[in-house]
């Protein structure tokens, strides 16, 4: 079955191209022109584009605390020394600059999630550190700061203009080999629910991507960014000309946020939903098929205040469609906090529009130090709808400062904590309660992109 891969590279995983054995093979060279009329060539608009274009490097450093290791007389008989293990993850990606004179660079979230140290090569063969002003695991996007010395940057392109069909060019460092470029067509726009969580409204293309691009830019033949390679779709690993990119429409929305705030807000309408089938349908005695019923609405929210109510199927949101839940929570997502919304109703076998403004999310902030001293310099975040979505529990780390106990014992910006002690949790009031009461030993359960890890504060 084909799988969906996102592109970041693991060095480790890096297999080299022997080169043929079998003697030189004679190319035959195109003629300049034709007709008198000069060939057709993307190298003009590749010069100007490739210089904004990076290789980024992340180590991420993982202390690792198997719980036997914690018992003294485990320790002492096996002879294991006091302190944690610790592994380097290090991955490669791609990135681009989108303002030259702050040095933004966008890239993908995943290539330098829980990064402890980054390295930005840029076209030119410098290499700089890399600092990250924001992530947004949503949508997958990430905006890093670089000295503003010598840069070059792409304008943004309006990707709302997109049509299938349209000539574009992917530019990256695929399998660390070095600065390439793919060319092919928009296959398809739109594209949603290529994996389980998130915010999702991706450009589909033929133009080769590969492990490595992810980050990089996609542009039209202006070489203006239209797009962040972000993942393929591949039954081996390689392209088979099905990859996606996230729109730079969205990625400069995010991207104002996280360098204005460190944050995405993003609006909800206050729903709970389920995907309409033909049993519900026939509960509900409606003709329609496809929607978002409506499980239960939240106090407070701004589907109570404009009168939704637990029953009423969702089939349209500001004029599109909503085939299920997934695509409601995505066009909900995607739409700005405060956006006035037309809410497509079917109630009682009547069809209805409903006007509202989504509110922002406001999501519980926790402060570690008033837990408990072994978290001081860490503050903790409620998960987003995207994230409990996935069933998982927890909180998130959203900030923890270098120089606290916590960080030195290998907790990251991004982790997620779904278990304290052993004893899994469902949300903020969870952790609080058991963080709060002061256990003497305190060993958390990490989610750290794909991966979980103990980590033991000490």
């Amino acid at each position: 079955m084909p799988k969906i891969r996102r592109l970041s590279v693991s060095l480790a995983a890096l297999a080299f191209a022997a080169p043929l054995a079998f003697g030189t093979v004679a190319h035959a060279a195109l003629p300049p022109a034709v007709d008198g009329q000069a060939l057709p060539s993307l190298a003009p608009m590749l010069e100007q584009v490739t210089p904004a274009v990076v290789n980024i490097a992340s180590k991420t450093r993982v202390a690792i605390r198997n719980p036997y290791f914690d018992d003294p007389i485990f320790r002492r008989f096996f002879g294991v020394p006091n302190m944690p293990r610790e592994r380097v993850q290090q991955s490669l990606g791609s990135g681009v600059i989108v303002d030259a004179a702050k040095g933004y660079v966008l890239t993908n979230n995943h290539v330098v999630e829980g990064a402890d140290d980054i390295d930005v090569t840029l076209a030119d063969g410098r290499t700089v550190k890399g600092k990250v002003l924001g992530t947004d695991p949503d949508t997958d996007l990430a905006v890093l700061q670089i000295p503003a010395d010598r840069l070059s940057a792409l304008t943004l392109a309006d990707s709302s203009k997109l049509r299938m069909g349209d000539f574009v060019v992917a530019v990256g460092d695929p399998f660390g080999i070095g600065q390439s470029a793919s060319s092919g067509i928009v296959s398809g726009l739109g594209r949603s629910g290529l994996r389980s969580s998130g915010y999702q409204n991706f450009i589909q293309t033929d133009a080769s991507i590969n492990p490595g691009n992810s980050g990089g830019p996609l542009v039209n033949l202006h070489g203006e960014l239209i797009g962040i390679n972000s993942q393929i779709i591949s039954p081996s690993g390689g392209s088979v000309g099905i990859g996606f990119a996230i729109p730079s429409n969205l990625a400069a929305d995010v991207m104002r946020q996280l360098v204005a705030t460190g944050s995405v807000k993003r609006g909800v309408l206050g729903v709970d939903a389920q995907d309409l089938t033909p049993e519900i349908s026939q509960m509900l005695s409606i003709k329609e098929t496809r929607g978002a019923v409506i499980t239960r609405v939240r106090a407070g929210s701004p589907a109570e205040s404009a009168g939704l109510h637990a029953g009423d199927v969702i089939v349209s949101l500001n004029g599109k469609p909503v085939a299920g839940e997934q695509d409601l929570h995505n066009i909900e997502g995607l739409s700005a906090a405060g956006a006035a919304v037309n809410v497509g109703v079917v109630r009682d076998g009547a069809p209805l529009t409903i006007t509202t403004a989504l509110k922002a999310t406001e999501l519980k902030t926790l402060k570690g130090d008033a837990l408990d001293p072994r978290l001081a310099g860490v503050q903790f975040s409620e998960l987003g709808d995207s994230v409990r979505r996935q069933g998982i529990g927890g909180v998130s780390v959203s900030r923890v400062a270098e120089s606290s106990r916590a960080y030195a014992n290998g907790l990251r910006n991004g982790d997620v904590v779904v278990a304290v002690n052993r004893r899994d949790l469902d949300g903020a009031a969870d952790f609080s309660k058991l963080v709060g009461a002061h256990p003497r030993q305190l060993m958390l359960t990490l989610l750290r992109g794909d991966e979980a890890y103990y980590l033991l504060l000490q």
